[in-house]
């Protein structure tokens, strides 16, 4: 079933063992209370009328949290100005949502991966791809117009987790000359089988490969393809299953 989803942070700090600098620290007593009821304090940032602004994450959501001048209360929501203008929102991006998309995107680009595209292409775009994956193929085919006018450039994080054959033909365009060229031949040629498998594969590709699954598991992804990519926000997003024409464009951007 194919959805789209904001990758959960708290689920990533606990999987990918990710910090995003903030320490066990002696906060004051309305902010422990809070701590003991699951909130994940992540750090503090200025607001407004003598107020201590601290930003969080509960089951897996950023949590804004107002802490009174006296330090003895604390008020969890969304703070709003006489304009309705949301004084929350940039403090979460800033303090939770956009360092994580930053280490998680990091690890992406530490993968093992097939450049799909132009490398001077604006967007980026990591897809998790098993060779023998018809989602995967038509997502390929749905992306060739950004890929072929250079906007985009997908990054093709092999993955063997569908048949037998899986991990030796994303073997044979990991180590091919060209992988760009094999894998661009293997999804044109996928129907009648595609590239040939490896009858053997070296440990460092069979390494790469169980790091690249593991990552995958990791991000909550269990099928193919596994979408990730930056929002106009600059947030992390999460895309399982072919995307539909409108969703291509959300990925992609415009034609």
């Amino acid at each position: 079933m194919m959805k789209k989803t904001v990758v959960p942070f708290a689920v990533l700090v606990a999987l990918l063992g990710i910090t995003l600098g903030a320490q066990a620290k002696d906060w004051p007593a309305p902010i422990k209370a809070l701590e003991s009821q699951g909130v994940e304090v992540i750090g503090t940032f200025a607001a407004p009328s003598g107020l201590i602004g601290y930003a969080g994450m509960i089951e897996q959501h950023p949590l804004a949290i107002y802490l009174s001048a006296d330090g003895k209360h604390a008020i969890v929501g969304t703070m709003i100005d006489a304009k309705g203008k949301n004084l929350s929102q940039e403090p979460l991006d800033r303090l939770v949502s956009k360092p994580m998309t930053g280490k998680i995107w990091n690890r992406l680009e530490k993968s093992t991966w097939i450049a799909d595209g132009s490398k001077s292409a604006a967007r980026l775009v990591y897809v998790f791809t098993d060779p023998n994956c018809p989602y995967c193929n038509k997502f390929w085919n749905d992306a060739r117009p950004w890929v072929k006018a250079g906007k985009v450039q997908l990054r093709h994080v092999m993955v063997a987790i569908l048949t037998d054959t899986s991990a030796g033909k994303a073997a044979a365009l990991l180590t091919a000359k060209d992988p760009q060229a094999a894998l661009a031949e293997h999804e044109r040629e996928r129907a009648d089988g595609g590239v040939k498998p490896l009858g053997q594969i070296s440990a460092t590709v069979r390494a790469q490969l169980d790091a690249n699954q593991k990552l995958m598991e990791q991000l909550g992804s269990s099928a193919t393809p596994a979408i990730f990519y930056k929002d106009a926000g600059g947030k992390l997003q999460k895309q399982e299953g072919a995307p539909s024409a409108e969703m291509l464009t959300e990925i992609l951007g415009p034609r």
